[in-house]
């Protein structure tokens, strides 16, 4: 089984650079080894991105609570993407950080990455519990701390969506409006 999704792109429009973050979640990396963390920075720079910063830090929902906070009240920062912490051991604690944070999940990141890790490792997608969501305007993804599964959220769904000439829609061209209902208060 794999998956072929559709790519369709408009030439006509210009590419607008994101800003991103990239947070690596482990008790056991150091920068000198989070090959995780590399693998994001540089398809996002590859990509025509800007990284605008880089952390690390312990399996502790406070600490990744509170580092996501910090760049979602950065206006330099529009998207976050952390690796690590998704699985299922008692250190695992990144998605709950995520999902105490976030005003609204993106409940179809969680699906079509699954699908694409079946694809490449079988049943063994069920032990992911990548997720996204939004909150204060930030886009915000929590993925595995594998290389491999990084690849895959990156080359497969967020490249995609985070260029603004992807059709039909993609996540660039709503980010001006993430953020209204705080606005409207």
């Amino acid at each position: 089984m794999t998956y072929d999704l559709p790519r369709r792109f408009d030439e006509s429009r210009d590419f607008l650079p994101v800003r991103f973050a990239v947070l690596t979640v482990s008790d056991t990396r150091q920068a000198s080894d989070d090959r995780s963390g590399d693998t994001l920075a540089q398809r996002i720079v590859d990509a025509g991105h800007n990284l605008v910063a880089r952390g690390l830090v312990r399996d502790e929902d406070d600490a990744i609570a509170a580092q996501l906070r910090e760049w979602i009240a950065d206006p330099g920062i529009d998207a976050v993407l952390s690796t690590g912490g998704t699985g299922l051991t008692g250190r695992d604690v990144t998605v709950e950080a995520h999902r105490a944070i976030y005003e609204k999940e993106i409940d179809a990141f969680a699906t079509l990455f699954t699908l694409i890790s079946a694809a490449k490792i079988g049943t063994s997608a069920i032990q992911s519990r990548a997720c996204a969501g939004v909150a204060g305007g930030t886009y915000l993804f929590a993925l595995p701390g594998s290389p491999g599964a990084c690849r895959d959220a990156w080359d497969e769904i967020l490249a995609p969506q985070f260029d603004y000439r992807h059709l039909p829609c993609n996540f660039v061209e709503i980010m001006p409006r993430l953020d209204e209902h705080l606005r409207r208060k």
